[in-house]
């Protein structure tokens, strides 16, 4: 694992301080580590919605209403 030394402004080092007090992480590194997969995994989900609504904007507009909407998903829904 590659090694790292970074700087913690007193508020975040105080937070990480007791998230390890609190028994939640054995260290930093370990807290530090679960923090970055979060960030990732929350990034790839902005990443699908944000594809998501580009791939809406360009299929277009509908007339129909909200009522016709949910009947359509819900017919799509159940094949």
């Amino acid at each position: 694992m590659a090694r790292q030394s970074i700087s913690f402004t007193p508020p975040n080092d105080e937070w990480l301080k007791n998230q390890i007090e609190s028994k939640e992480y054995s260290s930093k590194s370990e807290l530090v580590n679960d923090l970055i997969r979060q960030a990732r995994q929350q990034q790839k989900q902005i990443d699908w919605i944000r594809h998501k609504l580009d791939k809406a904007e360009k299929s277009g507009f509908t007339s129909a209403s909200k009522r016709e909407i949910l009947a359509i998903s819900k017919s799509l829904l159940r094949g």
